[in-house]
């Protein structure tokens, strides 16, 4: 399946003594036309002589048989974004029949039709607002995704040409960015939880385009990491505002990784917090299966590189965070995870083969403590480092979850790759 690229037609037309007047229309406006597929009749020389006298560049042109069937084809296979019919109100009169026609086939299928420049002007303003393409989860999150959708909608539709996609079992969100990103946008939006976001914004790293998130999860940790409201009209307010930042991404095996990368007891805790236990419970089911974890997890021998320095530790969680919220307490060594400085903040949970569970608890209320209070961590058993590299191998090997997907137990390597992530959010979130 393949995302159609939706209204990318513009159909362009003009009776014989205004032609040169549309020439002139499409010269002035030809920043916003190239966005479009440009459509006229089958091209008489005169307008070609016309147009060949101005500049024009970067614009597609399609040739058409002016008939109304074929109008309606495209139109019922949304290719026309608006019409621009420059009638001479003399000719009008000669060509009755076959305009009349023309013109019903607008009006019945609410295509915008311009006949005049001063209507023309207006629906070039229409043409001009942004493109924005929705990647909707419908089963992200415990509200009802239908009656979310509806206000989504009424927020966004006034200020943006928005086109809906939704993630099914077959195709998920990443499939459809990158079949989205093929229709040149001017922006994506992505709704729905923590993985849809992430699965948005791994296939836009690198890439100029701006990510818009409406957060509809159960921790929506990155857009509380970015500042970005949790409430749909707040999340739609804030990319109606058209506020970017750049922020850091990074790669994790050569996966694309924007939140954080966990070892160990992470990883275990969010295996077993699965969807039916976030349906139930929602946030607290993280912390039920944490609990549970505690009594599991047994310490294992880590090795870290960084910058051809090697060090050992015996671990029960390591946890390499390129963003995080507050509420990612494995993630909080230094205290705050800064998304934009070009490291990765790595925290480490050292353990010995008679940790308790009790002193456990008490080195990730000492991670809270430290993430509320925005300072690094002095505990013994919590070890914090900065780098922009890191390569972690475990013995034995341990589960591994990048951004909350559960990978085969393996060795990793992670690199920062800093402001490669442009995203609508506020400019500070401290």
């Amino acid at each position: 399946m393949s995302i159609m690229k939706t209204n990318t037609k513009i159909l362009l037309l003009a009776h014989d003594t205004l032609q040169y007047k549309l020439g002139e229309f499409i010269f002035q406006h030809e920043a916003t036309l190239r966005r479009f597929q440009l459509i006229t009749p089958k091209i008489k020389q005169q307008f070609l002589q016309v147009i060949e006298k101005l500049p024009f560049s970067h614009l597609q042109w399609e040739e058409l048989d002016l008939d109304p069937d074929l109008l309606e084809t495209e139109i019922l296979n949304q290719n026309i974004a608006g019409v621009v019919f420059l009638i001479d109100s003399a000719k009008f009169q000669e060509q009755e029949p076959k305009i009349n026609s023309f013109l019903r086939v607008c009006g019945l299928n609410n295509i915008p039709l311009a006949t005049n420049l001063a209507t023309a002007e207006l629906l070039i303003q229409h043409l001009a607002i942004p493109t924005a393409h929705l990647i909707f989860n419908p089963v992200s999150g415990q509200g009802d995704a239908q009656q979310e959708l509806q206000v989504i909608k009424q927020l966004l539709k006034p200020h943006f040409q928005l086109d809906v996609h939704f993630t099914t079992p077959e195709i998920d969100a990443a499939q459809l960015t990158t079949q989205t990103l093929e229709t040149d946008p001017d922006l994506i939006i992505a709704s729905g939880g923590d993985g849809t976001v992430s699965a948005v914004a791994n296939q836009l790293i690198n890439r100029d385009m701006p990510l818009g998130i409406i957060p509809r999860g159960t921790a929506n940790a990155f857009s509380v990491a970015l500042g970005i409201p949790t409430n749909i009209r707040g999340a739609c307010d804030n990319i109606i505002a058209g506020i970017t930042r750049c922020v850091d991404a990074a790669r994790c095996n050569g996966l694309p990784m924007i939140l954080l990368t966990g070892i160990g007891f992470e990883a275990a805790t969010v295996e077993k917090a699965d969807r039916d236990a976030k349906n139930q419970w929602g946030v607290l089911a993280y912390l039920m299966a944490g609990w549970q974890q505690l009594d599991e997890q047994e310490p294992f021998e880590a090795k870290l590189e960084i910058e051809g320095i090697i060090q050992k530790f015996q671990a029960a969680a390591i946890t390499i965070a390129n963003a995080a919220p507050p509420t990612s307490v494995l993630a909080q060594g230094g205290g705050k995870v800064i998304v934009d400085d070009g490291l990765l903040d790595i925290t480490i949970g050292v353990a010995g083969s008679e940790t308790t569970k009790l002193e456990a608890l008490g080195a990730i209320a000492n991670l809270f403590g430290s993430a509320l209070l925005k300072t690094t961590s002095d505990r013994k058993e919590i070890v914090h480092l900065r780098a922009k590299r890191v390569k972690v191998t475990t013995q034995p090997l341990q589960k591994v979850v990048i951004d909350g997907e559960i990978i085969e137990p393996t060795s990793v390597e992670i690199e920062c790759l800093p402001k490669s992530l442009k995203v609508f959010a506020p400019l500070t979130n401290s």
